[in-house]
């Protein structure tokens, strides 16, 4: 039986699943979860290599066909390198290709950053299947961007396409990769807690409690959990924080359209969950402000893989590199 080994490389924890493909399903043989051990990258990447053998010596009908692995950028995709990683900063330059051909040979190997991960196991198996032009948004912890442009992903000259969450949309804003007003700044989660943060002290230096902060000693606690809760429950400032939010959601996705013409805008994570509060005004922005001509062939969904998504990016790149062999 042909199975594709995942190998998912995290700020706080790691996962090697392993898949087989029945006709167009991804069937779950394993995954096993561990703590990134962040100070010891050698040894971690180690662990990765005798865990696949493990698994295949367990499994004697088991064929690996090939082996994908997801990681947090920056990335030498081409050389398996993690390069520099503001998440793991012990792992710079740590190199993945060169112990797991040592023990596999010439088992087709593919590294991608989390973005394009996503991006691949959207267009494969989820909510971007079956189009030629697709853009994957992670919307979590930060903003990134994957492109599947004319049926192929793209990663640019060296790497660095897809850096979405660098444009600038205001000159003044939330902080996110490094640059005040960016996309990232205003459509993630700690930018939107950034914002929540600011606005609820303004508020409480008004005199005027929101629900999801009562003092001044609780600003710390707001996320975008707690706003996004409080929005949904009627609270007129975290209303107006996602209303923020969903308006810059909607200038920075008629860039994107204006841009590069796609079929789908697939974005995960936050709108995933808080799409209620952030579609009708980012559709109101995206509407005023993208080409008519351009608007009127793409769709904004969800993610399609929903809350499972990164259960799945580590091994779509693994079947990519199946299919490209």
């Amino acid at each position: 039986m042909e199975v594709i080994a995942g190998i998912d490389i995290g700020g706080t924890k790691c996962a090697v699943s392993f898949i087989h493909m029945n006709g167009d399903e991804v069937e779950f043989l394993s995954k096993e979860k561990r703590p990134t051990d962040e100070p010891h990258p050698d040894e971690m990447v180690q662990s990765f290599v005798d865990e696949i053998a493990e698994k295949l010596n367990d499994h004697p009908d088991w064929e690996l066909v090939s082996i994908g692995i997801s990681c947090g950028g920056p990335l030498d995709e081409e050389k398996g390198l993690i390069l520099c990683p503001p998440n793991l900063p012990h792992w710079d330059h740590t190199d993945l290709f060169t112990p797991l051909k040592a023990k596999f040979g010439d088992v087709p190997i593919m590294l991608q950053n989390d973005a394009n991960a996503c991006a691949l196991a959207e267009w494969q198996l989820g909510a971007g299947k079956g189009c030629r032009n697709m853009i994957f948004l992670t919307f979590g912890t930060g903003l990134g961007a994957g492109l599947i442009l004319n049926g192929e992903l793209y990663s640019g000259t060296n790497g660095m396409a897809g850096e979405a969450g660098h444009i600038r949309l205001a000159e003044d804003g939330p902080v996110g990769y490094g640059k005040e007003g960016s996309f990232e700044g205003f459509c993630s989660g700690g930018g939107i807690a950034q914002l929540g943060q600011v606005m609820a002290e303004e508020a409480l230096d008004r005199e005027e409690i929101p629900s999801f902060c009562q003092s001044k000693g609780e600003l710390f606690k707001v996320n975008a959990r707690t706003i996004a809760e409080a929005a949904e429950k009627g609270d007129p400032l975290a209303l107006k924080i996602y209303d923020i939010v969903a308006d810059r959601l909607g200038q920075g996705l008629a860039i994107l359209v204006d841009l590069l013409n796609p079929e789908k805008i697939v974005i995960g994570s936050i709108f995933l969950r808080q799409e209620k509060l952030l579609r009708p005004r980012m559709e109101k922005i995206l509407n005023k402000e993208s080409l008519e001509q351009s608007l009127s062939v793409v769709e904004v969904l969800p993610a399609g893989l929903g809350e499972k998504l990164g259960d799945y990016a580590a091994v779509s790149v693994g079947l990519r590199a199946y299919q490209k062999k």
